[in-house]
């Protein structure tokens, strides 16, 4: 069964999601685990030590690590600037100041249940608000969407491998590996540069289109990319979209 759209050329996608499954289960795993791409593999460092380890590379983005490793499976989800109300955004970053500030008056970092809170609190107002479809919601127009599956596409099979993908009316979700040699950051900012410029010269639109930070997650193993997977191909389902097109899984995302 193909998924995607045929105005985006050169790949194939269908459904592959072996067995049935409960799909308001896995996407309460999904949401508790990864949801948005919110790191799960991550604790507190010394300023001492180095930013390697057996999970490999470490970049810090905000205030959560976020690791990297040769030849790992990523779940990126970014966003529109627009896609969280202004309140939303100030109750989130009021009650995360108030975790910072409870550890900077203790002298130390934050601790791995600190750290949890932060998942849970960043989970919990963004899966609320993306999926209620808050903001303009520019890619409920198929154009607009068609142009960000389409810089989706253009490298697969050259920069990284695409797993799977889908694009929501205020915000995208891709699993994929890149190809050795290309970094996450790099791949992630050429999507959003891309369409970015490509919608504005399309609408006649000028400002920021998507928000300047994205959340990433590196894949542990096949039962949690299995979960990803199924999280990402039911998303539509679950914000109630009908006949939402935009979504595409790998014939041979299990390889």
């Amino acid at each position: 069964m193909c998924c995607l759209p045929g105005n985006v050329p050169g790949v194939t996608y269908r459904r592959r999601l072996a067995g049935s499954f409960d799909v308001s289960e896995a996407s309460r795993q999904v949401n508790h685990e990864f949801s948005l791409g919110i790191a799960v593999q991550t604790r507190t460092m010394s300023p001492k030590e180095p930013a390697i380890s057996p999970f490999g590379e470490m970049r810090t983005r905000g205030h959560l690590p976020h690791w990297e490793e040769a030849d790992g499976i990523y779940f990126v989800t970014f966003r529109l600037g627009d896609s969280l109300p202004k309140a939303a955004l100030q109750e989130v970053r009021l009650e995360k100041e108030a975790i910072l500030a409870r550890a900077r008056q203790a002298g130390r970092g934050l601790t791995e249940a600190e750290e949890r809170q932060l998942r849970r609190l960043e989970t919990r107002h963004i899966e609320k608000w993306l999926d209620r479809g808050s903001g303009a919601c520019w890619m409920r127009d198929p154009r607009v969407a068609a142009v960000v599956a389409s810089a989706l596409a253009h490298f697969d099979g050259e920069r990284y491998r695409l797993l799977a993908w889908c694009v929501m009316p205020n915000h995208v979700h891709v699993v994929f590996r890149p190809v050795p040699g290309n970094k996450l950051a790099e791949i992630v900012h050429s999507w959003k540069s891309f369409s970015a410029k490509s919608i504005g010269r399309m609408l006649d639109r000028r400002g920021e289109f998507w928000m300047r930070e994205y959340y990433d997650h590196l894949v542990r193993n096949s039962k949690q990319l299995t979960r990803i997977i199924r999280y990402v191909a039911e998303n539509p389902a679950r914000a109630g979209l009908k006949d939402w097109k935009w979504v595409g899984i790998a014939s041979d995302w299990t390889r």
